[in-house]
């Protein structure tokens, strides 16, 4: 039998600040993050909507000089990896560190840099283009930048899989462990997918929302008035080990995670197959890993990014595998508050489905006045919902139909 696996550290970065208690603290009183870009001129665009972290200073955390050399996204993972570990307690000493790795997910990565440079190239010829341009681009940095940082020098890599980047990160990392090829890993998901060229390809896409008047209600998942996602950003970097290293060490135990699903659709570059049929191989692959029926399941944070047709998909293929079971299972988004963090999303979900196991509450559906979907879905609307929750599912989707789906359930020795 493959060894169990545990989260020992989470250090999470959103538009509401360092910190997964922040986060948390905004979920339990309904308060978005979402608002007007600040970073750069978005008056121009048909969508000027996003969940910043505009404050964000890394010198607290990174030395000032790796940090010039750092994209964005980069600097986000190596904050939270910090946070992560230093919540976890786990030393990387020359004794272990060749069985501890580094497997971080993004969805576009040095978004940020590769826009700087190519102005540049074009400003000012070739020779101006910076040495670290493609090192500072590549998404593989994430990772690279941890492993460098920490010492880890086990598996180290990064995951591309659109809005499902963090989440299939995390499967990789347990498969890791589950197989022996580490004894721990550094994983989660980073982005900052906030840049002029990202907002003005998912504009002119149609995927975003335009409600640039009212940008508190703009995120409006499984609502009838939904019009596209809001952008978020940020990182959730986990440490994942297997159970008896982490019990050996006497580490914080965060939570259990005991399945993983994937699949793929086969379908569309940007659209879900409209019967959620991908979506649902990857639900019921989740839970034969776990050994779980759909009954066992207390709260499903679904991918639900407020797009029309994701939406529908996904209660589609909630639909097709809970069946009867369908309306006793808690169902809630949490994207209107901390905006769709593409590549950061699914560990960032992940990490909140934690904290409602710790403290017994479901977190609401912002925005979701008027529900389209099957009526038979369990929606938490309005405010959230005190209940007991030991096991949860997450739910991830990306663009070119990768689904990945991950259930977690309190540690119990």
């Amino acid at each position: 039998m493959s060894e169990r696996v545990v989260v020992t550290g989470v250090g999470t970065l959103s538009a509401f600040g360092v910190g997964l208690d922040n986060l948390w603290q905004a979920v339990l009183e309904g308060r978005t993050g979402i608002g007007l870009i600040q970073r750069f001129d978005a008056s121009e665009y048909k969508c000027q909507l996003g969940a910043e972290f505009v404050d964000f200073d890394p010198s607290d955390r990174i030395d000032p000089k790796l940090s010039k050399r750092a994209d964005r996204f980069a600097q986000f993972a190596l904050y939270a990896a910090d946070i992560a570990l230093a919540e976890s307690g786990l030393e990387i000493t020359d004794d272990n560190r060749a069985r501890i790795g580094v497997v971080i997910g993004s969805g576009i990565g040095g978004m940020e840099t590769w826009e700087n440079q190519f102005e540049r190239l074009l400003k000012r010829g070739p020779d101006r283009v910076s040495p670290f341009f493609v090192p500072m681009m590549i998404i593989d940095m994430g990772s690279g930048l941890v492993s460098m940082e920490t010492g880890a020098m086990g598996p180290n890599m990064a995951v591309v899989t659109a809005c499902a980047s963090g989440a299939h990160a995390m499967a990789v990392a347990v498969d890791l462990i589950k197989t022996g090829r580490a004894c721990a890993i550094i994983t989660g998901g980073a982005e900052a997918g906030i840049t002029r060229c990202a907002l003005g390809g998912f504009s002119s896409a149609g995927a975003v929302s335009f409600r640039n008047d009212d940008p508190e209600h703009a995120c409006r998942p499984f609502d009838r008035d939904r019009d596209g996602f809001v952008m978020g950003e940020g990182a959730t970097i986990m440490i994942v080990e297997g159970l008896d290293h982490a019990l050996e060490r006497g580490a914080p135990i965060v939570a259990e995670i005991i399945g993983i699903g994937m699949s793929g659709d086969a379908y569309h570059i940007t659209e879900p197959s409209p019967d959620g049929g991908g979506a649902a191989l990857a639900i019921q692959a989740a839970l034969d890993d776990a050994g779980l029926s759909a009954s066992d399941i207390d709260y499903i944070n679904a991918h639900a990014p407020g797009t029309p047709a994701g939406d529908a998909s996904e209660a589609k293929s909630l639909v097709a595998v809970l069946g009867d079971h369908i309306a006793e299972v808690p169902i809630s988004s949490t994207k209107p508050i901390h905006g769709h963090m593409l590549g950061a999303t699914g560990p960032t979900e992940l990490a909140v489905c934690f904290e409602a196991m710790h403290h017994n509450v479901i977190p609401h559906t912002l925005n979701c006045d008027n529900p389209d979907v099957d009526p038979r879905l369990d929606l938490v609307r309005g405010e959230p919902r005190q209940a007991p929750v030991r096991t949860v599912m997450c739910n991830s989707f990306g663009f070119g139909g990768h689904n990945v789906v991950l259930i977690a359930r309190q540690f119990e020795q």
